[in-house]
C-alpha cells in the first residue's frame, strides 16, 4: 500500500520546515540543555501557533482542532528533522489523556496545551518525567489514576542533554481514575515514532552532505562503494518505515503503532550509528551539531516503550488475531 500525504498535508509540513530553519533551532536546544527556557518557550509558541498540539485536542474543545494522528505524524516528522527540544510527546499524551477528563477538567486543561500557553509532562509513578522543570502542567500516572502533580524533584541528567529528567511530586488533584490508557499510550509512541523517523532523515542528509566534502586519497568518501552501501541501507531502513507510521497513523491500533515504534526508532538508531562512522571523530564533538540528532536517536529508541515491549505486543496481537 502507497501512503501518499495529500496537497494540504504536504503544504503543513513545508510550513512547518520553513518555520523552524528560520528558528535556529541548534542553538534553542543548547539553551534548553543548560536549563535556559527562554528561546524553547519562544519556538513553542510558534510551533503551537502552527496547530501542532491542538491536533491531539478534540473540536469541541476551544482551540482543539483533533483528533487528526495523520496530521500529528507529519508534523512530529518536522519536529524531529529539526531537533526541536521540550515534552512534546508528553504534551500530546497530555492531552489524550485529558481528552477522557469530565468536561469541567477538559475545559480548564485543554485550551492552554492546544494554544502553547502550558507545556505539559507526564511521568510513571517510581520513574523520572520529562522537562519537569519546564512544564507548568505535570501529569503522574499510578495504578489507581492520574494526578496532577504539585511539583518535581531535582533535574537529573539524560543522554540526551536536551532531554532533562525530573521526578514529579506524589500526591495532588485527581484528574483520572485508572491507569494510564492504551489510546493514551499508542498516540505517545505514533508522535515518538515520527519524531524518531525525522531525526533519522536529520541524520542521512547531514551524512550525505558531509561524504560529499570529506575526502581522501584525493576524492569524496562518498565516492567509496561501502559508504554508498551504508547510506542505501540507512536510506532503505528509513523509507521502509514511513508507510509504518502513517498506517499506525490512520488506525492508532496499539500493536500497529508497536510496530511502527519498532521500524521507526531502529531506523533512526542504525542511520546515527552509520552518521557516527562515516563523520568519524568530529561526530563525537558536542561543538559539532551531528551530536543534537545522535543522542535524541537513542533516546527516543527506548522512550514509551522499549524495541523488546513494543515486539512483544506485535507478536502477541499476531497470535491472537487482534490486527
Amino acid at each position: 500500500m502507497r501512503f501518499l500525504l495529500d496537497p494540504e498535508q504536504r503544504a503543513f509540513a513545508a510550513s512547518l520546515d520553513a518555520l523552524l530553519t528560520a528558528a535556529n533551532t541548534p542553538a534553542v536546544v543548547r539553551d534548553w540543555s543548560r536549563g535556559d527556557h527562554a528561546s524553547g518557550r519562544a519556538l513553542w509558541s510558534r510551533v503551537a501557533e502552527a496547530g501542532v498540539f491542538a491536533l491531539a485536542v478534540p473540536e469541541t474543545c476551544e482551540g482543539g482542532l483533533g483528533p487528526r494522528p495523520v496530521e500529528l505524524a507529519v508534523a512530529f516528522v518536522e519536529l524531529g528533522r529539526h531537533a526541536v527540544p521540550g515534552p512534546l510527546v508528553e504534551t500530546v499524551m497530555a492531552a489524550v489523556l485529558l481528552s477522557g477528563a469530565d468536561p469541567g477538567t477538559a475545559e480548564r486543561l485543554l485550551p492552554p496545551l492546544a494554544s502553547g500557553r502550558t507545556i505539559a509532562t507526564v511521568g510513571i509513578e517510581t520513574s523520572y518525567a520529562l522537562d519537569g522543570d519546564a512544564a507548568g502542567l505535570r501529569l503522574s500516572c499510578s495504578p489507581d489514576g492520574i494526578r496532577l502533580s504539585p511539583g518535581h524533584g531535582p533535574v537529573r541528567p539524560s543522554l540526551d542533554p536536551a532531554r532533562r529528567l525530573t521526578p514529579l511530586t506524589p500526591g495532588g488533584e485527581l484528574l483520572l481514575a485508572g491507569p494510564l490508557t492504551e489510546q493514551a499510550l499508542a498516540w505517545a509512541r505514533l508522535a515518538t515514532a515520527a519524531q524518531a523517523l525525522g531525526v533519522g532523515l536529520a541524520l542521512l542528509d547531514r551524512t550525505v552532505a558531509y561524504v560529499k566534502q570529506r575526502c581522501q586519497f584525493g576524492v569524496p568518501i562518498g565516492s567509496f562503494q561501502a559508504v554508498k552501501h551504508r547510506l542505501a541501507d540507512a536510506k532503505i531502513a528509513l523509507e521502509f518505515a514511513r508507510p509504518l507510521v502513517l498506517g499506525a497513523a490512520l488506525t492508532l491500533r496499539p500493536a500497529e503503532v508497536a510496530a511502527a515504534k519498532v521500524a521507526a526508532c531502529e531506523a533512526a538508531y542504525g542511520t546515527a550509528r552509520t552518521a557516527l562512522q562515516l563523520h568519524g571523530a568530529i561526530g563525537y564533538t558536542a561543538e559539532y551539531g551531528l551530536s543534537l540528532w545522535l543522542t535524541k536517536a537513542r533516546a527516543l529508541r527506548t522512550a514509551w516503550g522499549d524495541p523488546h515491549a513494543c515486539r512483544a505486543l506485535v507478536v502477541s496481537a499476531a497470535g491472537d488475531r487482534r490486527w
